[in-house]
C-alpha cells in the first residue's frame, strides 16, 4: 500500500510536507504542491486509505462534476439529478470546470461521483473507480468495475436525421463537426458518414467545437462551395444556428436553399424563425437514472447496468423541403 513517505519521496520532499499538501494544509509553494500532487496520481494514491477517512465511513455527499452551469443543456441534466437526491438524505456538491476537481475526487469528500466534464482526465477516472467509489460518466465509454458509462443514443437520433434528408431527394450533404475530442461527436460522425457511405453519398466534414460562432465560421466555407450543399448536419444546434446565421446573411433560406438540422434540442431550437430541426433526447431522464444508479449501488450494492438514453429526430420548419 502507498504510504505518504512513499509520495515524499518520489517528490522530493520531507514527509511533513506531503502530509500538508495531501491534507490542503500549512503554506506550501504552488510549485511544491503540484509536485507532491503529481507525485500522489502516478503512485495511485488515494488519501481515503487514511485512518482519518476509515472512521467515517460515509459523507453522504454525491459529487457532480460538470463543464459549465449556464443553458438549458446542463440544467435540465442538473434537474434529473436533483429530482432522485430529493427523495434521498443525499446531499450534492457540484463542482463546475471552473474548479479543480482534483482534491474533492483524491481526498473523497464524497461517496461516489457524477462526471460530465472533459476535463476530469479518463486515466484519473480509471484509478479511482472501486466498490468505495463508484463513479458514473455522461461523456465517454469506458470499461471497469465500478465504473458506469450512461450515455446517449447518438446513432439513432443521426441515423433518423439522415434518412430525413435522404427521403426528400437531397444528395449533396454536409457534416459540421463538434470538438474532436467529444465522444459524442464521434459517434455523430461516424453514423452519418456510415449511413451516407451505405447510400453511395460522400460527404464533406467541416469542424466546428459546438459553439455558434463555429457554426458560423464553418458556413464561411462551405457556403462559398460550387454547388451549395442541399442539406448541412450540426453536431449540435448551436453551430445550427451560426450556420442559419451566416444563411440569413447571404441571402439564403433554409430550408428552400440549404435543409440543415442539429442536435439536443435546446429551447430556443423550437422558437426561431425557421424553427430548426434536431435530434432530441430527455436530458432530465439523463441525469436521473445516472443517479439513480448511484445512489442503489452505495445502498444496496446493486449492479451497474449500461444504458442508452433514447434518442430521436424532430423535423421543423428549417429542414423540411
Amino acid at each position: 500500500m502507498t504510504t505518504i513517505r512513499d509520495i515524499a519521496q518520489k517528490a522530493g520532499v520531507s514527509i511533513t510536507t506531503a502530509s500538508y499538501v495531501l491534507n490542503n494544509t500549512g503554506n506550501i509553494s504552488e510549485a511544491t504542491r503540484q509536485r507532491v500532487l503529481q507525485a500522489a496520481d502516478e503512485l495511485n494514491y488515494h488519501p481515503n486509505a487514511h485512518a482519518r477517512h476509515l472512521k467515517k465511513v460515509r459523507t453522504r455527499n454525491i459529487g457532480v462534476f460538470i463543464s459549465r452551469f449556464g443553458g438549458a443543456f446542463y440544467e435540465d441534466i442538473l434537474e434529473g439529478i436533483h429530482s432522485v437526491i430529493l427523495d434521498t438524505d443525499y446531499e450534492l456538491l457540484v463542482c463546475p470546470e471552473s474548479r479543480s476537481p482534483r482534491r474533492m475526487l483524491l481526498h473523497r469528500q464524497v461517496d461516489g461521483a457524477i462526471v460530465f466534464d472533459s476535463k476530469v482526465s479518463s486515466e484519473s477516472l480509471l484509478k479511482l473507480a472501486s466498490q468505495r467509489f463508484p463513479i458514473v460518466v455522461l461523456d465517454r465509454q469506458l470499461e471497469k468495475d465500478f465504473l458506469l458509462s450512461i450515455l446517449l443514443d447518438n446513432a439513432q437520433g443521426v441515423r433518423e436525421a439522415f434518412h430525413h434528408f435522404y427521403a426528400q431527394g437531397l444528395r449533396r450533404m454536409v457534416y459540421v463537426a463538434g470538438s474532436p475530442d467529444s465522444f459524442d461527436n464521434a459517434e455523430r460522425a461516424r453514423t452519418f458518414l456510415y449511413e451516407a457511405e451505405q447510400h453511395g453519398l460522400h460527404v464533406p466534414v467541416v469542424q466546428g467545437h459546438f459553439t455558434e460562432i463555429s457554426g458560423y465560421e464553418a458556413a464561411q466555407s462551405v457556403l462559398h462551395s460550387d454547388p451549395l450543399p442541399e442539406a448541412v448536419f450540426c453536431a449540435n444546434d448551436q453551430m445550427a444556428i451560426g450556420f442559419l446565421r451566416a444563411m440569413r446573411e447571404r441571402g439564403l433560406r433554409a430550408p428552400e436553399d440549404i435543409a440543415v438540422a442539429g442536435f439536443d434540442d435546446i429551447p430556443l431550437s423550437r422558437y426561431m424563425q425557421p424553427t430548426l430541426s434536431t435530434v432530441g433526447a430527455s436530458r432530465f431522464d439523463w441525469g436521473a437514472t445516472a443517479t439513480r444508479q448511484l445512489i442503489d449501488f452505495l445502498e444496496t450494492g446493486a449492479i451497474f447496468r449500461p444504458c442508452r438514453i433514447p434518442t430521436h429526430f424532430i423535423a421543423r420548419q428549417s429542414s423540411q423541403k
